[in-house]
């Protein structure tokens, strides 16, 4: 939602864009609803502090998404390694646990270089085999079909997670602001806590 409606005082930004916010703020407000028929206004963004104060006052509620745990890691899992051939050593509970500060999109990551190891095992088998082939005067042998893959192991997890790192660290400034902006003006923020006072 920030690269359409991000903050209008942008001195970059053209007067066109501007009208246009504008424009869908004031229909945003106009929405009406029935009885059968609901208009929801669902927004997503990574950078929440970009937004312009009325579209963030046009979101009531306001939910951080933060990095999953580890039981969430697992269930994220299984549903990317769900279709494939996995041998029975592998634990995604174990995966999870050393994957701490992975986001979905990383675990993602994770799974492509884990699979990669049994296909380029193949490969290096097959370049073994036509070089010594070719020593012999002999015919290439050949190819490997699909079904010659080995199901992926607790190993090829192991090595992928040597050489894919998580993407973001809790440390990043990104992740810092992301934090600072929820706390005041997430769902149960600071700001909700405290009271205006003055004194006369």
């Amino acid at each position: 939602v920030d690269s359409m409606l991000g903050r209008r005082e942008n001195p970059g930004e053209h007067e066109a864009m501007r009208k246009m916010k504008n424009e869908f703020m004031v229909n945003w407000d106009g929405l009406r609803t029935k009885d059968t028929e609901r208009v929801l206004v669902l927004a997503a963004t990574n950078r929440p502090f970009d937004l312009d104060e009325a579209v963030i006052r046009r979101l009531p509620r306001r939910l951080m998404v933060n990095l999953p745990d580890a039981p969430n890691r697992a269930k994220i899992l299984q549903v990317i390694l769900a279709k494939e051939d996995l041998s029975p050593d592998v634990d995604f509970d174990a995966v999870a646990s050393m994957t701490d500060g992975y986001s979905g999109s990383d675990l993602k990551n994770l799974c492509v270089a884990a699979a990669h190891r049994p296909i380029k095992e193949i490969l290096e088998k097959e370049k073994k085999e036509r070089a010594a082939a070719l020593a012999e005067g002999k015919p290439a042998p050949a190819l490997s079909r699909s079904s010659d893959v080995r199901p992926l192991n607790m190993v090829d997890f192991k090595d992928a997670h040597e050489r894919v790192c998580a993407s973001v660290s809790s440390e990043s400034v990104n992740m810092t602001e992301l934090l600072q902006w929820n706390e005041l003006y997430g769902e149960g923020g600071s700001r909700r806590k405290k009271a205006l006072s003055y004194f006369m």
